[in-house]
This record gives structure tokens, C-alpha cells and sequence, in this order.
């Protein structure tokens, strides 16, 4: 395969872990994932129950989660519920692995080069 292509990959890959990282970097929307992630698929207004936003800031943060695929949703009647995706979090362990498997081998060269 050309070297271009792997290149736009990658970069997809990362543009792709990067929107991830980012729809869950929001304290609202990560409380979003553990409710979703516990629960059975829940409307909106069962989800801004207790909250200290609006139903609208609910709406906003769900369809940032359900754009990079963390929640989805399905309709009912005229309401939507959200109900968590949990392949997303595959994704980042796998991301997470990769990451931790060469920091795991660049300390072992370090150790052995200190050890010489």
C-alpha cells in the first residue's frame, strides 16, 4: 500500500480518537456516559432530571456524544432515547493499549540502556 494512504489512515485515526477524547472531555457529557452506561436507554427529560443545566444544554452535549458514536439514538412516539454505545469505549481501550504498549517498550530499552 502506498505510503500516502497509510499516512491519511493514521491521520484519520487520530482525527477520529481526538473527536472521542473530545465528546467526553465535558464533565456534563462524561455524567451523561455513566447514567447511559448504567441504565436502559433513557428520553431527555429523564435525563436532565437532577441536573443543573437546562433540557436544551442536555440536548446539546447528547448529539456531541451521539455524533462520535458514544450514545445513539432511537425513536419513540415523538420522543428520542439515548442509550450508550459500547463499542466507543473499545475504541479507547484499544487506543489506550496501543499507547501503553510503547510506552511499555520504550522503558524497557530505557532500563536495558541503563543497565549496560
Amino acid at each position: 500500500m502506498p505510503r500516502h494512504n497509510t499516512a491519511h489512515r493514521l491521520m484519520q485515526g487520530s482525527r477520529d480518537e481526538a473527536h472521542l477524547f473530545a465528546a467526553l472531555g465535558d464533565p456534563v457529557r462524561l455524567s451523561l456516559v455513566k447514567k447511559l452506561s448504567a441504565m436502559s436507554p433513557q428520553s431527555i427529560t429523564e435525563l436532565s432530571e437532577g441536573a443543573s443545566i437546562t433540557r436544551q444544554g442536555i440536548t446539546k452535549h447528547l448529539h456531541t456524544l451521539e455524533r462520535s458514536g458514544v450514545v445513539h439514538s432511537v425513536r419513540r412516539g415523538r420522543e428520542s432515547l439515548y442509550a450508550f454505545t459500547p463499542k466507543r469505549m473499545s475504541d479507547i481501550r484499544r487506543f489506550l493499549d496501543r499507547v501503553s504498549a510503547q510506552w511499555d517498550r520504550a522503558l524497557y530499552r530505557l532500563k536495558k540502556y541503563v543497565e549496560e
